[in-house]
């Protein structure tokens, strides 16, 4: 590993190479120690290298860990003399600190010298030097290049591009690049109160937020550094402060790290079941200039959760024989006998032209809103396909995502393939004052049928999609209409809510008889940043509630689903929820507390007259219909939900979000009938692991 630390700093083959100065000049005549003043050309540069070296092995001194220990190792320094020709250390790679802080005081005892000079003017210059331990005098060197030459006599030249490729100390970069930060309710919470000051002209609710959006408000990068834990050794530091695998060069960086979720619980209920999660991956990411970022994240993963979420999952499964679709991630495979294997690949990378505009293309998920719950777009779904195209300018923040979704029921499924449909979404932020932020928001789906693909109507980024719609065909998409609000009553009080209107009827508002044509939901919400005065206590109170038949269409292939899973509230329609959260953190200790109330109504049957009371967004709102009129919230089988979710735990790398947690789960499911489906159930899960906290896993079904 020290060997692969220090070809990716230098990899120089000779002891004592010229590195050429930033203006790619080679100087008419190197630097000139006094030993050197009658010397020109070949010799005056062998004899600066001799001077050099013989200084350093006259003067540093190992440290005794090290010669106690018999260590034997390179130190390799990239230095430069400047024009008035002083050395200054640019860059110093060891495996031991001790080694760097040696190597720096001895550069700052050399002697003042004769500048390298270009068309005659003193010029700074560039020059590496690689550190023999145990120390050799420069005799002793010469011997042996002298030997090495002799070797090498009659073989071919080589070239020496990549040897003469400069690597930089990693600072970081990606906190101050366009890369997406990973959505995570837990994280995001630290710098959320920064980020909703009064006055603060940024936009909240299109996430997940990238690096430089948040880096104007909240120093990532100087927190990590605060909890950066004082180490030596290499493997310390990369478990506890760094990547495992930093590069940064000329413009471009590069980070490799593993990822871990491993779990280990136990739930009871009507099934008692021992858990686990067990996944492994490797996340790739990196910058090339100031404007072009990508990552890419590769899951491999098994796992048996509690009982209730085995049965959900398998509740959802796609045509085609695979026993299960886990949520938020993707069509599971059979596992042993009682579990599932469920692979998952994310991807983005983000081009940003300028100061207004990013253009992002990934395979992941998206979030909008200030909540807990998102009612217009949540990533509780499978991951897509997806090209998001962010605008900021003045008090507007526009967001234009265009999906690539699959229907996976048997229905539409044809010669194992899964049918094909698309969405297209606008989504606006405007902060109308200091305190005041509007969003209005427009989504339409619609299907492959007749062959349509991508319908080049939708891609316009600025067109009314209703009005496009009913150009193309009454039954040609779905069509939602949103409307997000966000008021800080003061640097500590943020109120949040969301509208969505999925069908309106004028006309049956006013008869009052809860038409089921008044298709709509909301949202109301409340943080309390630092509460009680509490640093890093965050307090939230939301509500959500949405009418039957939302989000649901009279061609289910259109609804607004993926991979049998609602792209807006994780729900689908159909009930009315209270939750609770409370967040707190303090150095690397965190601790989470979640709190779920809500009245559910379900379907008896999946089919017959009258079996469709609205939850089920898979339906035919037009088929088996339950009423069309007195249509209320939790109609059907009407279920009392309850649950707390409790999480706690250490933050072991900050640079990985890698966290050791333990987590306890009570869930109360109470249908007014036993059904296949719904069944009254109450469940204890607690489990304990490892894992990088870089999506969110929601268990609240």
């Amino acid at each position: 590993m020290n060997k692969f630390r220090l070809i990716l700093f230098f990899c120089f083959t000779g002891v004592l190479s010229y590195a050429q100065n930033d203006k790619l000049l080679v100087s008419e005549r190197f630097p000139v120690f006094p030993a050197c003043v009658n010397l020109e050309d070949k010799a005056l540069e062998n004899c600066f290298y001799t001077e050099v070296q013989e200084f350093v092995f006259q003067n540093f001194v190992v440290p005794e860990n090290l010669v106690q220990s018999n260590f034997k190792g390179n130190v390799k320094v990239l230095f430069e003399v400047d024009a008035s020709g002083f050395f200054k250390v640019i860059y110093v790679n060891a495996v031991d600190e001790n080694l760097i802080a040696e190597t720096k005081r001895v550069f700052a005892k050399f002697p003042k010298i004769i500048p390298a000079t270009y068309n005659g003017k003193p010029e700074y210059s560039k020059y590496n030097i690689t550190i023999a331990i145990p120390l050799k005098s420069a005799a002793t060197l010469a011997a042996e290049n002298l030997a090495k030459a002799d070797i090498l006599r009659n073989t071919t030249q080589q070239l020496t591009e990549l040897d003469s490729i400069v690597y930089h100390k990693y600072n970081n970069p990606e906190f101050e690049s366009h890369l997406n930060i990973p959505f995570s309710h837990s994280y995001y919470a630290q710098f959320d109160a920064a980020l909703n000051q009064v006055g603060s002209n940024n936009h909240t609710a299109s996430k997940p937020y990238t690096y430089v959006e948040v880096a104007k408000y909240y120093n990532i990068k100087q927190q990590n550094e605060k909890l950066e834990k004082e180490t030596s050794g290499w493997w310390t530091r990369k478990l506890w402060n760094e990547n495992t695998v930093e590069i940064k060069g000329e413009d471009y960086w590069f980070t490799l790290n593993p990822v871990l979720d491993l779990q280990l619980g136990r739930a009871s209920g009507n099934k008692s079941v021992n858990t686990f999660v067990n996944t492994r991956a490797i996340n790739f990411r990196g910058g090339l200039g100031s404007k072009l970022n990508f990552t890419t994240t590769i899951f491999e993963s098994q796992g048996r959760f509690a009982d209730y979420y085995n049965q959900y999952a398998a509740s959802i499964k796609p045509s085609g024989g695979n026993p299960a679709v886990i949520p938020g991630i993707g069509i599971a495979k059979q596992f042993k006998t009682d579990a599932y294997d469920f692979p998952l690949a994310e991807a983005n990378i983000t081009f940003a032209p300028n100061t207004f505009m990013d253009m992002q293309l990934g395979y992941g998920r998206n979030f909008i809103g200030d909540g807990y719950r998102s009612l217009l777009e949540s990533d509780g779904a499978s991951p897509y396909p997806y090209f998001k195209l962010n605008t900021k300018f003045w008090k507007i923040k526009y967001t234009n995502t265009f999906m690539w979704l699959k229907d996976i029921r048997p229905e539409v499924t044809v010669d194992k393939t899964y049918a094909t449909k698309f969405m297209a979404n606008h989504y606006l932020s405007w902060n109308v004052s200091n305190r005041l932020n509007l969003g209005f928001f427009e989504s339409v789906v619609w299907t492959n049928s007749n062959d349509r693909g991508f319908d080049a109507s939708f891609i316009n980024p600025i067109i009314f999609y209703r009005a496009v719609e009913f150009g193309s065909s009454s039954k040609s998409g779905n069509a939602l209409l949103g409307l997000t609000f966000k008021y800080k009553w003061n640097n500590q009080i943020n109120f949040y809510g969301q509208f969505l209107l999925d069908e309106f009827s004028l006309n049956d508002i006013k008869e009052g008889d809860n038409s089921w044509k008044n298709k709509y939901g909301y949202q109301l919400g409340a943080k309390y940043y630092n509460a009680f005065n509490v640093p890093n206590l965050l307090l939230q109170l939301e509500y959500n509630r949405v009418r039957p038949y939302v989000y649901s269409h009279s061609e289910p292939i259109t609804n607004y689903g993926h991979n049998n899973q609602s792209l807006g509230h994780q729900w689908g329609a159909n009930f009315g929820e209270f939750i609770a959260i409370a967040r707190y953190h303090q150095g690397r200790w965190f601790a989470d507390f979640k709190l779920t109330s809500a009245v559910r109504g379900f379907d008896f049957a999946a089919s017959g007259a009258n079996s469709n009371y609205g939850a089920n967004i898979y339906r035919d709102y037009d088929l088996d219909r339950y009423a069309d009129s007195g249509v209320k919230v939790g109609q059907g089988n009407k279920t009392k939900f309850f649950m707390t979710d409790v999480q706690g735990g250490y933050l072991i790398n900050p640079s990985t979000n890698l966290k050791l947690f333990a987590s306890y789960i009570y869930r109360d499911f109470n249908p007014k009938e036993n059904t296949a489906t719904v069944f009254k159930e109450s469940t204890n899960w607690f489990s304990i692991g490892v894992r990088s906290d870089i999506f969110n896993w929601y268990f609240d079904y």
